[in-house]
């Protein structure tokens, strides 16, 4: 007799609701988009700019990244091998059960050493981490790009700006909706992080800690999401 092996549960996140209600959410993939900007001149900007430092152009803008379904994740430690990894401030829209759409707080941790070598490969090193509350997305559909967006990193304990904007900056959840619709993926699971803001000049961005904020001015509610960069053991051999 042929046993068959045993199907991996898919990774899950909880959400908790303004009205105290939760949704839970089986991820079966997670797409960061990139080169997201609203204003895709500026987007050519930063493209020649990362050109500078050894990032491969994308072959079309805005980009979308498949990333591995495990790395959406709400946790409070990320692990990394070195010292040259960083988060962006982003919002994350997930697909709950029914097609309902969410509205979040996220983090994508980026490896900006293997960044130079490929953009996905960079994505992929590192986890998306979403916040632990999410609105419905029809709730705060009407002043989207009112809602503010921000990221603060820490280091040694004292902590710094380093992102501050809004959503108008960035292509709107509308958009990715429609494009998501278009392949296919609008499905229960899905998990699609914006994109970021730009990061501010002068401040070190490879911190021993990251806090980002979704803020909504007209009712004063902010969904946070944190966590500590925490260096791996070096390896043996």
């Amino acid at each position: 007799m042929t046993t068959q092996p045993t199907q991996s549960p898919r990774p899950a996140l909880t959400f908790e609701l303004p009205d105290g209600s939760t949704r839970r959410v089986e991820v079966v993939q997670v797409l960061n988009a990139g080169y997201a900007g609203r204003s895709q001149e500026d987007v050519a900007a930063h493209v020649a700019e990362l050109a500078e430092l050894g990032v491969p152009a994308p072959s079309v803008t805005p980009a979308l990244y498949p990333i591995s379904p495990y790395l959406a994740q709400q946790t409070g430690r990320v692990s990394v091998q070195h010292g040259r990894t960083s988060g962006e401030a982003e919002w994350a829209l997930v697909v709950a059960e029914g097609g309902e759409l969410l509205l979040t707080a996220a983090c994508d941790h980026t490896d900006r050493e293997l960044e130079v070598h490929g953009v996905a490969w960079s994505k992929n090193a590192g986890p998306d981490v979403l916040a632990a509350r999410a609105w419905r997305l029809a709730d705060v559909d009407a002043r989207l790009d009112d809602l503010t967006l921000r990221a603060w990193v820490s280091h040694d304990g004292t902590e710094t700006e380093v992102q501050s904007g809004t959503l108008a900056e960035l292509l709107p959840p509308a958009y990715w909706v429609e494009v998501l619709r278009e392949r296919g993926d609008l499905v229960p699971g899905t998990v699609l992080i914006s994109g970021t803001i730009p990061m501010t000049e002068g401040v070190d961005q490879f911190a021993d800690r990251w806090r980002v904020e979704l803020g909504d001015p007209a009712t004063g509610d902010v969904i946070e999401c944190s966590y500590d960069v925490v260096p791996m053991p070096e390896p043996i051999g």
